[in-house]
């Protein structure tokens, strides 16, 4: 774990992995919530860091938070969303040929994944999910396609996604959703955040 001040009331926090910034980025919400940090604004996970903003004194808590012992995240915390798929994605069968299994078997082995959101970003809804096994996880497509239709389930690398709108994508698209990614009428508007566990069900199983 490494911290670094970004700004008068900005702290950057790396970690090594997607686990750790979890089970950082929940820590945080925890101390958050008991009064511990402070006046802490915004605490935005990605990839492979957390961001806080809104903080009084940022080296101070970047030395504090640099000497806690943060437990590993438990798999079952976190709210839990699951999402029904139709898996017709037109990639599921290159998917299938490069996992060295079947369509259906695609279909089980992403069905059969508990992911959790490690962070948002792209667009609004989009949540980058972790959670596959490392055997599982695929490159990119080599040439992005200039549209991909809402409501897919894709996968690339280490993640998994669903497209919440019409975007251009590079992404392995092995399925599809009506599920409502991102609603401004709704609250909260996206359907996934930080630490949501998600499942996606094959429908008419």
């Amino acid at each position: 774990m490494r911290t670094l001040v970004v700004g008068d009331r900005a702290l950057l926090v790396e970690l090594d992995s997607a686990e750790q910034v979890a089970a950082l980025h929940a820590e945080l919400l925890r101390r958050r919530e008991a009064g511990e940090l402070g006046p802490v604004r915004d605490l935005v996970p990605a990839a492979r860091t957390v961001l806080l903003d809104g903080v009084r004194d940022p080296a101070a808590l970047g030395d504090r938070i640099a000497r806690w012992q943060v437990p590993p995240l438990p798999p079952t915390q976190g709210p839990l969303v699951t999402v029904p798929v139709r898996y017709d994605g037109p990639d599921l069968a290159e998917v299938a040929r490069l996992w060295g299994v079947t369509p259906r078997e695609v279909a089980d082995i992403v069905g059969g994944t508990d992911f959790r959101v490690a962070f948002c970003g792209f667009a609004p809804g989009f949540g980058y999910l972790t959670g596959l096994a490392e055997r599982w996880h695929l490159p990119r497509r080599a040439t992005p396609r200039t549209a991909v239709p809402a409501g897919s389930l894709a996968l690339a690398g280490e993640y998994a996604g669903v497209y919440p709108r019409s975007s251009p994508g590079g992404w392995q698209l092995i399925g599809s959703t009506d599920a409502v990614l991102w609603d401004p009428e709704r609250e909260p508007a996206a359907l996934f955040a930080p630490g949501v566990r998600v499942r996606f069900t094959p429908e008419g199983r």
